[in-house]
């Protein structure tokens, strides 16, 4: 046996430097290595799970000065203290500097490694693996290398699909959802979408304590485009109690909105940041108000229409007519499915009415389909003076599309009603339904479109079906006509459609 020499004074450390981008790798894979012959010797009850993130050998008496922290330290004893208070110490010196596992090699120097190293690493909690004589320390870490790239290989893997899931996703009817759910998905956590004003917009994936909720938010408070805000941030300790042990980050969104990504997992993997960042680009790409080469054109128009000009005019700095106007309602409940919706249909002429009803101008030569998640109504082509007509037209198409539960209604127009004159066919409208009320003459028009079905009239004007019954014997009894004869519905009919 040998005895250690004096040891020389410590030097001044340099600041340790991060970690390597590589995946690490377990302990219990360089174990499971049968042509190594390692054997775990004592540590504590996950010493299988400890991550390897590099290899190291080293015969000082302190190694602490060479160490860089998450590597195996290997070594033979050369200048190994063999009293118990040279082995503490060498062993406290060890964990000090964040070595992940010590490995000791027996022979030449001991024939088996010292009881004193086996006590000082199960007494201080670092992993101590035999390395047996047949196995060089150069094999060691050639296997951790090996594992290593492995593990790089399928981490690259990993990042590759999960970059064609998010842009798969970002091409859906309802890409934002879609975009964080896949982030979620990947990451085996929690993604949200922080507004400006610190709610949640949008979230996908498994629900997290509500203190890692909170902290989350603290978090992507944090962040942002403001002077002197950082532009990402990350928390490693997910709150307190039940959040304790998760990462949170936040990354604050290009495109002026002041939207934030907030980020829950459980995991680390090094490809983790990099999805992130690929989700933060696509989320600022789909949430930022787009501004093409006729934004200049549609800020002509509006400051025409302010400043006194006829509606007609001002259209004609947004280009030739007609034009359909286009009623919708539904989406996916976030405030960006308008958008959504207007970019489907090729226009940035949208009126958003609140997260699931939008109307929409766009030239009649532009086709407009049904839209996944969404019920279309769709004008007739109307020059710039007939928008608000068109208007009506939209809304009536609306409310029959979601009678019929059908994705797409459009205006039904022409017919024998074209052979009358327009001004006569008004008048005589005004003086036939003069004596009723705007919502009696809605509920009339509504009943008759859907050939006098009251359940369905009561789903298009959101009433129950017993008022139906009600406003229709009113307009019965106020019209002194019989509604179930067919010539009068026919009259009553040709009159809404002919009313200005």
């Amino acid at each position: 046996m040998r005895t250690a020499p004096d040891v020389p004074p410590i030097l001044p450390i340099p600041p340790v430097p991060p970690l390597p981008p590589t995946p690490p790798v377990p302990l219990s894979a360089l174990l499971g290595r049968a042509e190594l012959g390692l054997r775990l010797l004592v540590g504590p009850p996950d010493a299988a799970e400890v991550p390897l993130h590099w290899v190291h050998a080293s015969e000082m008496a302190d190694p602490y000065p060479y160490l860089l922290g998450g590597e195996l330290l290997l070594t033979a004893g050369v200048q190994f203290p063999a009293d118990p208070a040279g082995a503490a110490r060498y062993v406290s010196r060890v964990v000090e500097a964040g070595a992940a596992a010590l490995g000791f090699g027996v022979t030449p120097v001991y024939d088996t490694v010292p009881a004193e190293l086996v006590e000082a690493c199960g007494r201080l909690g670092l992993p101590l693996i035999e390395v047996p004589p047949r196995t060089p320390f150069t094999a060691v870490a050639r296997a951790l290398w090996r594992l290593m790239a492995e593990a790089r290989l399928r981490e690259l893997r990993r990042v590759s699909e999960a970059q064609r899931s998010l842009a798969a996703a970002a091409a859906r009817p309802a890409p934002v959802p879609a975009v964080l759910g896949a982030l979620a998905a990947r990451l085996g956590g929690r993604a949200v979408l922080f507004g400006a004003d610190g709610t949640e917009s949008a979230a996908a994936g498994r629900a997290v304590p509500p203190e890692a909720a909170r902290a989350l938010a603290s978090l992507a408070g944090m962040v942002g485009t403001r002077p002197g805000a950082p532009a990402s941030a990350s928390d490693d300790t997910g709150g307190e109690g039940a959040g304790a042990g998760l990462r949170l980050a936040a990354y604050a969104l290009g495109g002026g909105e002041g939207l934030t990504l907030g980020v829950a997992t459980e995991g680390g993997a090094p490809g983790d940041r990099t999805l992130a960042g690929l989700a933060v680009v696509l989320l600022s790409l789909l949430t930022a108000p787009h501004r093409a080469a006729d934004a200049a054109a549609r800020d002509t128009a509006l400051v025409r229409l302010l400043l006194g000009a006829a509606p007609a005019d001002a259209a004609r700095a947004l280009g030739p007519g007609p034009w359909n106007v286009v009623h919708a309602r539904g989406g996916d409940g976030t405030p960006f499915a308008a958008a959504t919706l207007a970019a489907a249909l090729g226009t940035p002429l949208a009126d958003p009415a609140g997260p699931d009803a939008v109307r929409l101008l766009l030239p009649a030569s532009s086709p407009v389909t049904a839209q996944p998640g969404w019920t279309l109504g769709v004008s007739a082509p109307a020059e710039a003076d007939g928008l608000a007509s068109a208007d009506a037209q939209a809304a009536r198409a609306l409310r029959r599309a979601l009678a019929r539960r059908v994705p797409l209604d459009r205006h039904r127009a022409g017919g024998l009603a074209a052979l009358v004159d327009r001004d006569e066919a008004a008048a005589y409208a005004r003086d036939l339904l003069a004596p009723l009320s705007p919502a009696l003459t809605e509920t009339l028009r509504t009943w008759l479109s859907l050939h006098g079905n009251w359940d369905r009239t009561a789903t298009a004007l959101g009433i129950h079906r017993n008022t139906v019954r009600q406003r229709i014997a009113r307009t019965t009894a106020l019209l002194g006509r019989d509604l179930d004869d067919p010539d009068v519905r026919m009259e009553l009919w040709f009159a809404l459609g002919s009313e200005v």
